[in-house]
């Protein structure tokens, strides 16, 4: 069991996203994380820098299109999460954190409604 609030930090996670927060949201992130996008290919991001590139070009497409928390869910080892952009294109990403309470890895995915439809991430 950890001794730190996985909910709580997915949800600085979301509140990061909708401000668009980089800083803030790399800061939740361990300095060696692995994030795993399997939106429209998979694609595997590791480390601070590579997170950096990502999520910036990501911040800007959640705050064109509209991001909605739709589901948190706390899973045995971590947390899952549903949200929507646009209110229609629905993803679903998985938390895992390490013990010193930061994301160690991440892999996003499009909802199995949205398999059809391209992803923004």
């Amino acid at each position: 069991m950890s001794d730190f609030d996985q909910m709580g930090i997915v949800v600085d996670w979301v509140d990061a996203c909708r401000k668009g927060d980089l800083a803030t949201l790399l800061d939740l992130y361990a300095d060696d994380a692995e994030l795993e996008c399997t939106c429209n290919h998979t694609r595997r991001y590791r480390g601070r820098s590579e997170l950096e590139t990502y999520w910036r070009s990501q911040l800007n497409a959640f705050s064109s299109a509209g991001f909605a928390l739709e589901e948190i869910t706390p899973v045995l080892h971590g947390v899952d999460l549903e949200y929507s952009l646009a209110l229609s294109l629905h993803i679903c990403v998985s938390f895992r954190f390490g013990p010193e309470g930061k994301i160690e890895r991440m892999r996003c995915m499009p909802s199995w409604q949205d398999l059809h439809d391209a992803c923004v991430c």
